[in-house]
């Protein structure tokens, strides 16, 4: 007597549910700041592939990883280090890699540059990240990003036309990192500060884009902490300027690259090892860290290796 066996339940398909969340998803309305970034990043993509497919072949790879020496670790350290405390803190990634790099023997428009192509990773990710949560103001982006963009071009070709002199340079950029330490303990120390209305928001990110290719860090010190003084809200504020910055970093790194090569690769790899490393753990150790006692922390070791380093080129002057 056969018996009938229940067949197995065919696996229930979903593709009309499917297809309307996709056209759910195609016809939502994108704002402009959504839409410039899709087209960045489309554009970005097609620009690397291209220059892969071009110039990229097995036996120049095998060039550039068999010319790796020893003095990746210390970038690596130097990623790593930055990346620690910009998670903990939410700020001064640049200013401390910066500091790192220069106390090691980079050069200024080396180190501005190594550091500014390594944030166009973690900027990149965190501006969309907060563009994704809707943190991030359209008219204040608007705003920011294309005097932040021209502040950072200018910025990075005075100090690379500069890079015969960078045993003058460096003391000078040392009293920069010295004045972000001073800001970032000042962030830490102060409880409530007096709110006045700021008009030239323009000024200040062309300002602010400027000083960051100069120094190698210090867009989101000085644009953020003085919009947030002067009365924006906080999270918009934060979202907007950490977005700008990755348009900031981009325009930044070109620059370099267009002014002084890519001769620093080592530098810049070193610095995303070490930060891709520390992300999972920073993001683990920020909600048990005492921030104000890090704050207080980070901006007394730049100021400190800051002064080091403005001692060490006094001699150039003197």
């Amino acid at each position: 007597m056969s018996q009938n066996i229940p067949s197995s339940p065919e696996p229930k398909r979903n593709f009309p549910s499917i297809f309307k969340a996709v056209q759910t998803i195609w016809k939502r309305e994108r704002s402009i700041t959504e839409v410039i970034i899709h087209i960045s990043n489309a554009l970005a993509l097609m620009i690397v592939g291209h220059l892969l497919f071009t110039y990229v072949t097995f036996e120049k790879i095998e060039v550039v990883f068999s010319s790796v020496n020893s003095e990746i670790l210390y970038y690596v350290l130097g990623g790593f280090i930055a990346q620690m405390i910009d998670g903990a803190l939410g700020m001064a990634y640049g200013v401390t890699a910066t500091t790192f790099l220069l106390s090691v023997g980079i050069s200024p428009a080396a180190a501005s540059a190594s550091v500014h192509a390594s944030e166009v990773f973690t900027s990149g990710v965190s501006g969309y990240m907060h563009l994704k949560f809707g943190n991030v103001n359209s008219k204040l982006f608007k705003t920011l990003v294309i005097p932040g963009i021209i502040g950072a071009i200018l910025g990075a070709y005075v100090i690379s036309s500069l890079e015969d002199y960078a045993g003058y340079i460096k003391p000078i950029v040392s009293i920069y990192t010295l004045f972000l330490g001073a800001i970032i303990i000042r962030k830490a120390l102060i409880k409530r500060q007096e709110k006045r209305q700021l008009k030239k928001v323009g000024l200040l990110a062309l300002f602010g884009g400027y000083l960051d290719s100069i120094g190698g860090g210090g867009w989101g010190p000085i644009v953020s902490s003085t919009l947030i003084a002067s009365g924006r809200h906080p999270k918009y504020t934060i979202g907007s300027v950490n977005l700008t910055e990755f348009f900031v970093s981009l325009a930044s790194s070109l620059t370099f690259f267009t002014v002084i090569g890519l001769g620093y690769w080592q530098v810049i790899i070193g610095l995303i090892l070490g930060g891709v490393v520390a992300a999972p753990i920073a993001a683990r150790l920020a909600n048990k860290l005492p921030i104000k006692s890090m704050m207080i922390l980070v901006g007394m070791v730049i100021i400190i290796v800051s002064l080091r380093q403005i001692i060490l080129g006094a001699d150039k002057f003197f």
